[in-house]
C-alpha cells in the first residue's frame, strides 16, 4: 500500500483566468497534472491520497462575470477543498503499460463576495457554502516505462455530484460533466535524481442545464522539474511547476450572453516533495 498526502495553494488573481469558463473556472485545476506524485502508478497494488487545495481569485468591476446565472463584478472568490480518493493498479499490463482506476471524491467550502446591478439598483452580495463537490472518476490511467522515462494516458471524468443552485454564488458543484483526455512524458534519473514531466490535455465540457450556459473547450499544459535530495531515510525534493490555460472555443447556449468568453493564463509556483520509502508501504507527501 503507498499512501499520498498533497497539500497544494493555488491562486489565481489576475483577471484572465477569471474570464474562463461559467463561474470565471471550471474543473480542471491549473498545475495539478505536473509533478512526480501525479504520475500513473507503475507497480501493481493500491494507493490511497489526501489532498487539500486552496484557490482564490478576484475580478474587477469592470467586466461582468456570468456565474449562477447571474452577471455580476467586483468578485472575490476562495474556495477550500478536501480530497479523499486512491488507485488500484492491476497486475496484468494492457498493450504493455500499467493500468490504474481511480477515483477523488471532495469536500468543498466556498465563500464568494461580488456587487449585481439590477436596473438602477447596485447592491452587493455575499454567499458562502459548503459540502459534497463533483466527484472524479478515472476509468482510464496508463504508464508505460521504459528506462528512466514513462510515457503517460489519462481519462479524468468530472461527475455533476456537487450541491448547485441557480442564483447563488457558491456552489460546490459546477452542474456539468467535464471530459480530460490527457497525455503525457515523464523523466525520472536513477543517478542524477532528476524529475522532470510534461503533460498536455483538453477539458471538455458540456451544458449546465440550469443556467443554458456550455463553457468552452480548455487546452492545457503542465511542467515541471524537482531536484531530489537524501533526507535522513528519505527523500527531499525541490522544483517548480509551471502550466498554461489556453480556451480554444468559446462559451456558448442561451446564458452565454456575454459572448465567446474565452480566457487564458499562464502560472508558476514553487513546489516542495517528501518520499519516505518503506517495506511495506510508501509515504509521499507534496506541498506546491
Amino acid at each position: 500500500m503507498k499512501y499520498r498526502i498533497t497539500y497544494a495553494i493555488m491562486g489565481a488573481t489576475c483577471l484572465g483566468m477569471l474570464q474562463a469558463e461559467e463561474g470565471g473556472a471550471g474543473h480542471y485545476i491549473p498545475g495539478s497534472m505536473s509533478t512526480l506524485i501525479d504520475l500513473p502508478p507503475t507497480t501493481p497494488g493500491w494507493i490511497t491520497e489526501v489532498s487539500w487545495l486552496h484557490y482564490q481569485g478576484d475580478a474587477s468591476a469592470s467586466r461582468a462575470i456570468p456565474i449562477g446565472g447571474l452577471l455580476v463584478g467586483n468578485l472575490d472568490a476562495t474556495s477550500d477543498a478536501l480530497l479523499l480518493g486512491g488507485f488500484h493498479t492491476f497486475e496484468n499490463q494492457i498493450a504493455g503499460a500499467w493500468y490504474s482506476i481511480g477515483m477523488f471524491v471532495p469536500w468543498v467550502w466556498m465563500e464568494a463576495d461580488a456587487s449585481l446591478s439590477l436596473g438602477s439598483l447596485n447592491t452587493h452580495i455575499h454567499d458562502h457554502e459548503s459540502g459534497l463537490g463533483d466527484i472524479a472518476v478515472l476509468p482510464l490511467l496508463m504508464g508505460w516505462k521504459c528506462g528512466e522515462w514513462q510515457y503517460n494516458a489519462a481519462l479524468p471524468i468530472y461527475t455533476p455530484t456537487g450541491e448547485y443552485e441557480k442564483g447563488r454564488l457558491a456552489n460546490p458543484g459546477r452542474n456539468h460533466w467535464t471530459f480530460d483526455p490527457t497525455v503525457g512524458i515523464s523523466y525520472s534519473g536513477s543517478q542524477s535524481l532528476v524529475n522532470s514531466s510534461f503533460h498536455t490535455g483538453f477539458s471538455i465540457n458540456t451544458e449546465n442545464k440550469d443556467t443554458d450556459y456550455k463553457s468552452g473547450t480548455v487546452w492545457h499544459n503542465e511542467f515541471s522539474v524537482q531536484k531530489l535530495y537524501t533526507a535522513g531515510s528519505g527523500l527531499l525534493g525541490v522544483g517548480f511547476n509551471a502550466f498554461y490555460y489556453q480556451q480554444i472555443t468559446g462559451d456558448s447556449g442561451g446564458g452565454a450572453n456575454l459572448g465567446d468568453f474565452e480566457g487564458r493564463t499562464i502560472g508558476i509556483g514553487p513546489v516542495l516533495t517528501f518520499l519516505f520509502p518503506r517495506a511495506e508501504s510508501n509515504f509521499v507527501g507534496e506541498i506546491r
